[in-house]
C-alpha cells in the first residue's frame, strides 16, 4: 500500500473546525482512496523527548497503487483542491511512501464515546550514511520492539519512493515516517513512561549514522475514509 503524507510544520494555530469539515468532504471525493486519516495535536509526554508543539494538521492518504497516488496529485488530480479547502496546507509538506506494517497483539481500538485514538507520529528527515543499511537496521530492530508496548493497536513504517506531484506544497524527502496508535494520549503516555521506551533508547543508539535528527508528535487521529 502506498501512502501520500501531508504535514503542516509545527506552528502556534490550529486550523478552523469549518476548514476541516470542507477537508472531510474533498477526501471523500478521491477517486481510487483507499483510506483517509486527518491528524490534529493532542499531548502526550516522553520520558526522552520533547519536540514541542505539533504541527496543527496532518494528512495521510492509502492509495492500493503509485499510479492511483499520481493521479489523485496530477494537474487535474483529486486533490488540487486541499489547498482551497484548507488555505494554510498551501505551506504544508507532502511526501509518497511506501507503507509497511506489523501484526500487534490487541489491534482493536477502545475509545471512549466520541473520543479518537492517539498516534505517536515520527519522522527522519535523514540522509542516513547508508540508507539501506539504516532501513535495514531499522525494521529488523524496532518493529518488535514497538509490539511489546503495553496497549498498542497498530504499527507503520512509511519509506520514501519516487513518484510525479504536481501538488501546490512543498515537495518532502523524509528518509522514513513511523505511525505507533493507542486507544487515547494517556495509553500513549503509560507506553513511552514503560519499560519498553528504555530498550527502544537503547536501541537507538545502536542506528547506523544518519542525520537530520527525529521528531515525535502526538497526534489525534480521525479516520474519515472509509
Amino acid at each position: 500500500m502506498f501512502a501520500l503524507v501531508v504535514f503542516l510544520d509545527p506552528a502556534p494555530l490550529a486550523v478552523p473546525a469549518p476548514e476541516i469539515a470542507a477537508l472531510r468532504a474533498l477526501l471523500n471525493r478521491v477517486p481510487g482512496l483507499a483510506e483517509a486519516m486527518v491528524f490534529t495535536p493532542s499531548q502526550a509526554s516522553d520520558i526522552y523527548v520533547d519536540d514541542g508543539a505539533a504541527p496543527p494538521l496532518g494528512v495521510q492518504l492509502h492509495f492500493p497503487t503509485l499510479e492511483a497516488l499520481e493521479a489523485a496529485c496530477a494537474r487535474d488530480g483529486a486533490l488540487q483542491g486541499l489547498v482551497a479547502a484548507v488555505p494554510a496546507l498551501a505551506r504544508a509538506n507532502v511526501q509518497a511512501f511506501w507503507r509497511r506494517t506489523w501484526a500487534v497483539p490487541d489491534p482493536k481500538v477502545q475509545t471512549a464515546p466520541g473520543a479518537l485514538p492517539c498516534a505517536y507520529v515520527v519522522h527522519y528527515p535523514g540522509p542516513a550514511a547508508d540508507l539501506n543499511d539504516w532501513l535495514d537496521h531499522y525494521i529488523a530492530g524496532h518493529p518488535p520492539l514497538f509490539q511489546r508496548f503495553p496497549g498498542i493497536r497498530a504499527i507503520e513504517i512509511l519509506t520514501r519512493v519516487d513518484w510525479i506531484n504536481h501538488l501546490p506544497m512543498a515537495k518532502a524527502h523524509h528518509m522514513q515516517r513511523n505511525r505507533v496508535v493507542f486507544d487515547s494520549p494517556a495509553a500513549l503516555t503509560a507506553a513511552l513512561q514503560s519499560p519498553v521506551r528504555h530498550e527502544l533508547r537503547a536501541d537507538f543508539h545502536t542506528f547506523p549514522p544518519f542525520d537530520g535528527g527525529n521528531f515525535h508528535y502526538p497526534m489525534w487521529t480521525e479516520t474519515v475514509r472509509p
